[in-house]
C-alpha cells in the first residue's frame, strides 16, 4: 500500500508539472496562462483535470480535418460544381455597394477566401410562425437534394413535422442528409437520432459523445443552422427546429422570439459547400457534390463567413472589428448573449468616442441567467462611453443581427460571446444591401421603443451580493 501511495503522489505531481508546463507553452494570453498554472499547481488533482478538459484547445488540432473535407473528390467534380475562388476576381468597385465599405469587403475576402456574390434575395422570417411553413414548403417541393443541419431539433410536435416531410422526400427519391450537434441532440427526448433511424433518414451527429473511449470534445459544438434545398433555396439564422410546447400555447404564453432568413441566388452555393464540408468531416462521405451556383434576381451582395476553432478561428471577430472602424453614423446590435472579446469592446468604444450612435439590444430575461449576470459585470465599460444598452421585455429573444450605417449587415447563427467566437462552428452571412439593412434597423427600432434603457447608475446601485454573483459568473464566461 505505501508503494501505491508513492506511485499516486508521483503520478499527480507529474500531472501538475506537465499541465502547468503545457499552459506556459501554449496559452496565448499571459493572464490565462498564469491562472491555469496556479490552478494546476495549487489544486491537485482537480486543477490538472480541469485544464485538460477546458484549458487545452484540442478542437483546433481536431478541426483541421475540416479544411480538406473532400479528400477523394475529383478535379472533374469540382469543375462541375462551379468556379473556384479567384483572387483576381473584379475589384469591389464593380459591386453595387457603398464605396465606404469597399475596404471591409476587400478585407473580409482576404480573411475568408470566399468571393462576394451578387444578385441574391433575402427574406426576413420573424419567429417560427413565418419560418417553419416556408422551410416545410421548400422541403415538400424538393426534387434533388435536401441538406439540413441544426443545433437542436425536437423529436415531437414541430420536429416531427419536419421528420415526416423529410421522410416523404426520401421516398420520392430526393437525396436527404441531416446533421445534428451531439450536445444539442440531448435537449429533447426522445433524442432525434433514434427517431431518424426509425424513419431511415440519413443522419449523423457532429462529434458524437462517447463513454468508451471518453469523448474530450464536449466544448466542440456545431451551432450552424443550414437548410439547403436543390442548391437553389437556403435558410439560416438563429432558429432551432422546435416550437412552443402545447401546454404553454394553451395558456397563451408566448414562446421564444427569433429571426430566420430565406436566401436565394448564388450565395446558396456557398451554404451548400459548408454543409457538405461538415457532413464529409462527420461521415467520410466524399461523393456528394454541390450544385452549380444558380443565378439570382435579388439586389443583395453577400458572402458567407464561417466561424470555428480551426482555420476559421477569429475570422468573424476580425471582420466585425474592421467593419466597425468604418462606421459613420450608427452601429446596431441585437444578440441574446453578449460577452465580446477585448478587441471588439475596444472597437465599440472607439466608435462611440468618434460620435457614432451605438445601440445594443439584449433580452431582459435570458434563458441562461448566468450569461445575463456575467454581461452585467462588463457593461460599465460600454455605458461609461455613452453606448446605449437596451433590455427588451419577455418573451426571450434569440435573434442575432448586426447593422452598420444602413448599408451593411451580418446575419446568421453567431452570438457575440466567447463560445460563438472561439468554440462553436458558426455561419454568418455578410450582406451589402440597403433595403435589407433598413428593414432590420426598423425592426430593432420597434424593439427599442418597448425596451428599457439601462444606465451606469443602475449598475453601480447593485447591492454587494448581486455584484459578487455577477463578477463570479464573469470569471467563467470563456467556458459558457
Amino acid at each position: 500500500m505505501p508503494i501505491f501511495h508513492w506511485l499516486l503522489v508521483i503520478f499527480i505531481a507529474s500531472l501538475q508539472i506537465f499541465s502547468a508546463w503545457h499552459a506556459l507553452l501554449y496559452k496565448r494570453d499571459p493572464k490565462g496562462s498564469w491562472a491555469w498554472i496556479v490552478t494546476c499547481i495549487l489544486f491537485p488533482p482537480i486543477g490538472p483535470i480541469l485544464y485538460f478538459l477546458l484549458g487545452i484547445n484540442r478542437v483546433r488540432t481536431k478541426a483541421k480535418k475540416l479544411k480538406w473535407y473532400w479528400p477523394l473528390i475529383s478535379i472533374e467534380a469540382l469543375e462541375e460544381a462551379g468556379p473556384e475562388f479567384d483572387e483576381n476576381q473584379p475589384s469591389m468597385s464593380s459591386f453595387i455597394c457603398s464605396p465606404v465599405f469597399h475596404p471591409i469587403a476587400e478585407f473580409s475576402q482576404a480573411v475568408t477566401k470566399r468571393p462576394l456574390l451578387e444578385k441574391n434575395g433575402i427574406q426576413i422570417l420573424f419567429n417560427s410562425v413565418e419560418a417553419f411553413p416556408e422551410m416545410l414548403t421548400a422541403i415538400e417541393s424538393a426534387e434533388k437534394s435536401i441538406y439540413l443541419a441544426t443545433y437542436i431539433m425536437e423529436s415531437r410536435h414541430t420536429g416531427l413535422e419536419f421528420i415526416q416531410a423529410l421522410d416523404r422526400a426520401c421516398k420520392r427519391g430526393v437525396t436527404v442528409r441531416v446533421m445534428i450537434d451531439a450536445v444539442g441532440e440531448l435537449y429533447t427526448l426522445p433524442i432525434i437520432g433514434s427517431v431518424m433511424k426509425k424513419f431511415n433518414i440519413p443522419f449523423t451527429r457532429f462529434i458524437p459523445l462517447r463513454l468508451v473511449p471518453p469523448s474530450p470534445f464536449i466544448n466542440l459544438r456545431n451551432h450552424r443552422k443550414i437548410l439547403v434545398v436543390d442548391g437553389k433555396t437556403g435558410f439560416t439564422g438563429g432558429m432551432n427546429i422546435r416550437g412552443n410546447s402545447p401546454r404553454r400555447e394553451r395558456k397563451g404564453v408566448p414562446g421564444i422570439q427569433d429571426t430566420h432568413f430565406k436566401l436565394t441566388g448564388p450565395i446558396v452555393n456557398q451554404m451548400e459547400q459548408i454543409f457538405l464540408e461538415d457532413w464529409g468531416f462527420c461521415t467520410g462521405e466524399s461523393n456528394l457534390v454541390p450544385h452549380p451556383p444558380f443565378p439570382g434576381e435579388g439586389e443583395a451582395v453577400c458572402r458567407i463567413i464561417t466561424v470555428g476553432p480551426n482555420q476559421d478561428l477569429n475570422k468573424l471577430n476580425m471582420t466585425i472589428t474592421g467593419a466597425m472602424t468604418l462606421a459613420r453614423e450608427r452601429i446596431a446590435i441585437m444578440t441574446p448573449y453578449f460577452l465580446p472579446h477585448r478587441e471588439l469592446i475596444g472597437a465599440i468604444q472607439s466608435a462611440a468616442l468618434r460620435g457614432i450612435q451605438v445601440d445594443v439590444i439584449l433580452p431582459a430575461k435570458n434563458n441562461l441567467p448566468y450569461v445575463h449576470w456575467a454581461t452585467r459585470n462588463m457593461l460599465w465599460e460600454l455605458l461609461q462611453h455613452g453606448i446605449n444598452v437596451y433590455y427588451q421585455p419577455p418573451p426571450f429573444n434569440h435573434s442575432k443581427m448586426l447593422t452598420i450605417d444602413g448599408l451593411y449587415a451580418q446575419i446568421g447563427t453567431a452570438n457575440l460571446d466567447p463560445r460563438s467566437l472561439r468554440l462553436n462552428f458558426e455561419l454568418v452571412v455578410e450582406v451589402f444591401d440597403a433595403e435589407l439593412v433598413n428593414s432590420l434597423n426598423s425592426h430593432m427600432d420597434q424593439v427599442i421603443t418597448r425596451s428599457k434603457r439601462t444606465s451606469l447608475g443602475e449598475l453601480d446601485n447593485r447591492n454587494l451580493l448581486v455584484r459578487t454573483r455577477d463578477s463570479f459568473c464573469w470569471l467563467f464566461s470563456p467556458y459558457f
